[in-house]
C-alpha cells in the first residue's frame, strides 16, 4: 500500500542524470561499473569454427570449467585409464575376474539329429562334415562385425579435456586458458584444431551456453524431493552430460546404469515425454509415478560419486 501524499509536504522527485556517453558509469564507491555479459552472449565464432565448446559442470565439490567436442570415433584415441585404475583396487580386481571369465571356453552341444542332418548336407556338397556350414556362418559373422565396426567408427562421440582417465576441471576461465596455452599433455591435443585454439583463446571466450551448463550437484536432492518437485530440464541435461562423461572417461559402470532399458533410462524417457506435452506428456507423467524416488536418487548418487572420483581439480 503506497504512502499518502501530505499537501503540506511536497517533495519533487528528481530524474537521475544520465551519464555522458563518453564517461564510464560509477558505482557507490566511485569505481567504474563493468557491463554484465549475459551468459552465452560472448562471441561464438571461435568455438563454431574450431568445433569445440566450453562447458561448466557443478559437482558437490564445486563448479568448474572444461572443454568438450564431438568427433568420429575413428579419429580419436581413448583416454588411457591404466594409471587411474591401478589406484582403484576394487576396479583392478573386477578387471581380473572379467578377464578370467572371457578366457573360459564356451561349449555348445547340438541336438544329435540336427547334427547328423548338417553332416549329410556338407557331405553332399563335397566338403568334410560340418566345415562348410561353419565356414559360411563365420563369413556372415565376420561381415556383420565389419559393418558394425565401420558404423561405430563413423559415429561422433564426445571427448573432454581429460588426461590419463581423469576429467580436468578449472575453477576460473583464466586457469583454463592458462592450461590450454601451456602445452601440457591432454587428450584433446589430438584434435586438429587444438593448436589454433591454444593460440587464439582468451578468458572472455570461456562463456558456456546455457545448454552447456550442468548442475550435477542438484540432481540427488531434487530427486529426493519426490515426483511433484522433479525438474525435467535439470535431470534430462544431467543424463546427457553423464553419458558423455562416462563414455569419454571410460566408466562402463555408469554407462550401464544409464543404458537403454535401465531404470534411470526409463526415468529419462518419461521426463522427456512430459516436456513434449500432449498425450505423450500425460503418459509420461503416469510412468513417472511408477518410478521410485528412492531408487532414482540412490542411482544418481552413485553416478555423481563415480564421476566426482575421477575429477582432477585445477585452480
Amino acid at each position: 500500500m503506497g504512502n499518502p501524499t501530505h499537501p503540506e509536504v511536497s517533495v519533487a522527485r528528481q530524474s537521475p542524470q544520465r551519464p555522458d556517453a563518453d564517461e564510464p558509469e560509477l558505482d557507490a564507491t566511485d569505481g567504474p561499473v563493468e557491463p554484465e555479459v549475459e551468459r552465452g552472449s560472448a562471441d561464438r565464432s571461435l568455438w563454431d569454427e574450431l568445433r569445440i565448446d566450453p562447458v561448466e559442470i557443478a559437482l558437490p565439490a564445486g563448479t568448474g570449467f572444461t572443454l568438450r567436442a564431438y568427433r568420429p570415433a575413428r579419429e580419436l584415441t581413448p583416454t588411457d585409464v591404466a594409471e587411474r585404475d591401478e589406484d582403484d583396487p576394487f576396479l583392478a580386481r573386477r578387471q581380473v575376474v572379467e578377464a578370467e571369465d572371457a578366457e573360459e571356453e564356451k561349449v555348445v552341444i547340438l541336438d544329435e539329429e540336427f547334427a547328423a542332418l548338417s553332416a549329410e548336407e556338407d557331405e553332399e556338397d563335397g566338403r568334410p562334415a560340418g566345415r562348410k556350414r561353419k565356414a559360411d556362418a563365420e563369413d556372415e559373422e565376420s561381415e556383420a562385425e565389419e559393418d558394425e565396426q565401420d558404423a561405430a567408427a563413423d559415429e561422433e562421440v564426445p571427448v573432454f579435456l581429460t588426461h590419463k582417465g581423469r576429467l580436468l576441471l578449472f575453477k576460473t576461465p583464466e586457469a583454463l586458458v592458462s592450461f590450454i596455452r601451456s602445452g601440457a599433455p591432454n587428450d584433446m591435443s589430438q584434435l586438429d584444431s587444438w593448436n589454433e585454439l591454444s593460440e587464439r583463446v582468451e578468458p572472455a571466450d570461456i562463456a558456456p551456453l546455457d545448454e552447456d551448463t550442468y548442475e550435477l550437484d542438484l540432481v540427488v536432492e531434487n530427486l529426493r524431493g519426490g515426483h511433484d518437485t522433479w525438474d525435467p530440464t535439470l535431470l534430462i541435461e544431467a543424463g546427457e552430460v553423464a553419458r558423455d562423461l562416462s563414455y569419454a572417461l571410460r566408466l562402463p559402470a555408469v554407462l550401464d546404469m544409464l543404458s537403454a532399458g535401465s531404470s534411470l533410462d526409463d526415468l529419462d524417457e518419461a521426463l522427456r515425454a512430459t516436456v513434449n506435452g500432449g498425450i505423450g506428456g500425460f503418459l509420461g507423467r503416469r510412468r513417472l509415478k511408477k518410478i521410485g524416488a528412492q531408487t532414482a536418487s540412490l542411482g544418481w548418487r552413485t553416478i555423481v560419486g563415480k564421476i566426482s572420483a575421477v575429477v582432477d581439480w585445477r585452480d
